[in-house]
């Protein structure tokens, strides 16, 4: 099957005029010239790879999209899947948390969060998607340790970060603002949101004796395992530096430049959000994923809680990348697959896996048809696929 008369988007140039030719759900040939009597005619439009999204914590919102209206796993799921296929998105990392003490303690209890991975797992070859598990520790919460263990020599986690979200470091070092933001979305007043956030700290506080046995029983079963490891929310050297001795190699959402240029500087790679990169800043005011590409520390765009802005937000830094469009589709593919070992995807290359996203540029940039292993999973229908 020819896809023909497209720019397409190679690791490291644009192709201003080609074709693909797909087999067996692989990326067969790559001419730089179009072809006779192709499948589909791309109309000049952009082919990228597929998105590989390491960091997506939308599956909560889907199975609960209001507070305390339940939906069927099932269907969740099902919408999730959708969603992330419209997106460009091929591979996909559900962000799930062990945080039974958070604000959202009723989505991410021990028995909840687990039920999820299961059926996620159990529903993988009837989903368009392909899905795998990123499993988000909380070290505050070394009760979760158990039941991570046992999702991990169950080989049902692909993936596990480290975070911490106590009050006063990492994402929320600014406690006034986190004061103003509980004050603002939930209607608290002054004093009930700064003795929410009071409690939050002394529910979260451990012993550092506690905090360093779970790091390292943690770290420990990642490497037994060949889990890949990441921090979360880094915002000092200081972190970078115990981040890297426990063995990880991916600092997601760094929050300040400091901690996003000491990664940088010790070999990590940086992921950030793809909203961030869209808008221009951090909803939380943390350090902007745009100006961390401008500087030359942004190497994985993540959904984050936004999977359509993938697409938009790799255009957007397409205008700024030194290397062009080539640049930032690296973002969203070949630096994730690298990062994660997923040696088969991410690029459009020969031997390749066929995932692939075909873009129209137009205003904020949109999916046009989405393909995984060389079979349609997406399409605005504006594009006319004739099976051989």
């Amino acid at each position: 099957m020819w896809l023909n008369n497209l720019r397409i988007v190679l690791p490291d140039q644009v192709l201003s005029r080609g074709a693909l030719k797909i087999e067996n759900g692989m990326i067969a040939e790559i001419s730089d010239k179009t072809v006779e009597n192709a499948q589909l005619d791309g109309q000049g439009l952009i082919v990228m790879p597929g998105m590989i999204d390491m960091h997506g914590d939308m599956i909560e919102r889907e199975i609960e999209p209001r507070p305390m209206v339940r939906m069927p796993m099932e269907l969740g799921i099902r919408d999730l899947d959708r969603k992330l296929a419209g997106s460009g998105i091929t591979t996909a990392y559900a962000a799930l948390s062990f945080s039974p003490n958070s604000v959202h303690g009723h989505l991410r209890s021990y028995d909840n969060t687990s039920a999820i991975i299961h059926a996620l797992k159990n529903m993988q070859n009837d989903l368009l998607v392909d899905h795998k598990v990123h499993v988000r520790m909380e070290i505050n919460f070394p009760k979760a340790i158990w039941v991570i263990r046992e999702l991990i020599e169950d080989q049902k986690v692909d993936l596990l970060s480290l975070n911490d979200h106590t009050p006063g470091q990492g994402q929320y070092r600014d406690i006034e603002r986190l004061i103003d933001r509980l004050k603002q979305e939930k209607g608290m007043s002054h004093e009930e949101a700064a003795a929410n956030i009071a409690r939050r700290i002394s529910e979260r506080s451990r012993p550092a004796e506690q905090l360093s046995a779970t790091l390292s029983t943690i770290s420990e079963l990642c490497r037994e395992h060949n889990v890949a490891l990441a921090s979360h929310d880094d915002d000092t050297a200081e972190k970078i530096e115990l981040m890297l001795s426990l063995g990880v190699t991916i600092s997601e959402f760094p929050v300040t430049k400091e901690a996003a240029f000491h990664a940088k500087q010790k070999g990590l790679v940086n992921a950030m959000g793809a909203p961030n990169a869209l808008r221009g800043e951090s909803y939380s005011g943390n350090l902007s994923a745009r100006e961390a590409h401008n500087l030359g520390l942004l190497d994985i765009l993540a959904a984050d809680y936004h999977p359509t802005a993938m697409i938009p937000a790799i255009l957007q830094l397409a205008e700024m990348d030194e290397n062009g469009l080539a640049g930032a589709v690296r973002l969203g593919s070949v630096n994730v697959a690298k990062a994660l070992g997923l040696t088969d995807r991410g690029s459009i290359e020969t031997g390749k896996l066929a995932d692939l996203v075909i873009v129209n540029p137009q205003g904020v940039g949109r999916p046009i048809m989405t393909l995984r292993e060389g079979k349609v999973i997406y399409s605005d229908g504006s594009l006319e696929l004739h099976q051989s």
